[in-house]
C-alpha cells in the first residue's frame, strides 16, 4: 500500500513540476536534435605520440562528395618536430602522407572518393615515437 502511494505521489509530482515532457518541450527537443544532425562531421583527438611530447586533433567531414580534414598539431616550440600521418582509402587503393609541425600548427586537406581515413602522431622523426593509429572517417 505504501509503495503504491509513493509511486502515485512521485508521478503526480513529476507532472506538476513539468518533468514530464509537455508538447512544447517535446517540440523543442525535436528541433534541437534536427539541428545537431545536419553536420555530419567528426571531431577527433587529442592523439598523442608514444612519448606524449606531441599531439594532434581536428575535424573530418564530408560535403558534396568531398571528405575534408582540418587538423591541429601541438608540440614544444624548437627542438624536434612532431609529425601527423594520414592513411586513406580512395578509389580502391590505400594512400599515405605526412606533415610536420613545430609549435602549434593548423593544416587541412581534402579529397573525393575517400571511404576511410586513419591518423597517428609521431615525434622526433617521421616514424619515431609514433602513437596509436585511429580511424577518423
Amino acid at each position: 500500500m505504501r509503495k503504491t502511494l509513493a509511486i502515485a505521489a512521485l508521478a503526480g509530482s513529476m507532472a506538476v513540476t513539468g518533468l514530464a515532457l509537455s508538447p512544447a518541450a517535446a517540440q523543442a527537443a525535436t528541433t534541437t536534435t534536427a539541428a545537431t544532425t545536419t553536420w555530419t562531421g567528426t571531431s577527433w583527438g587529442k592523439f598523442f605520440s608514444s612519448d606524449r611530447k606531441a599531439y594532434t586533433f581536428g575535424k573530418t567531414w564530408k560535403s558534396g562528395g568531398v571528405v575534408h580534414t582540418k587538423w591541429y598539431g601541438v608540440d614544444k616550440v624548437g627542438g624536434k618536430k612532431g609529425w601527423v600521418w594520414f592513411e586513406f582509402y580512395q578509389n580502391g587503393r590505400w594512400h599515405k602522407f605526412n606533415r610536420s609541425f613545430d609549435g602549434k600548427v593548423v593544416g587541412s586537406w581534402s579529397g573525393k572518393g575517400i571511404k576511410k581515413v586513419y591518423t597517428f602522431t609521431c615525434w622526433a622523426g617521421k616514424s619515431d615515437n609514433c602513437g596509436r593509429k585511429y580511424r577518423i572517417y
